[in-house]
C-alpha cells in the first residue's frame, strides 16, 4: 500500500476508526506517518502507546493493507 507515493511499512487501526499508517521508523518506537481520526493529518506517534491499547487498537496484517480505505 502507498499513501501519496509513500510506502506503508506497518499500519493499525481501532474499533473508533482511527486508523495510523507508519512510513518511517524514526527509532525503536517512534513512526512517522499518516494519522486518520478527527482530522486526517501527517506527524509522529508512539507503536508503545498503540500496543498498550491493545485490544482496541491492534496491527493490521501486510496482506490486509490493500483492502484498507484511506482519503488523504
Amino acid at each position: 500500500m502507498e499513501i501519496q507515493g509513500k510506502k506503508v511499512l506497518k499500519a493499525w487501526e481501532s474499533f473508533n476508526g482511527w486508523k495510523w499508517f507508519g512510513i518511517e521508523k524514526v527509532d525503536d518506537h517512534i513512526w512517522f506517518g499518516l494519522v486518520v481520526g478527527f482530522e486526517t493529518e501527517w506527524g509522529y506517534f508512539d507503536e508503545r502507546e498503540l500496543e498498550a491499547l491493545k485490544p482496541w487498537v491492534w496491527e493490521i496484517r501486510k496482506q490486509d493493507l490493500d483492502f484498507v480505505e484511506v482519503e488523504v
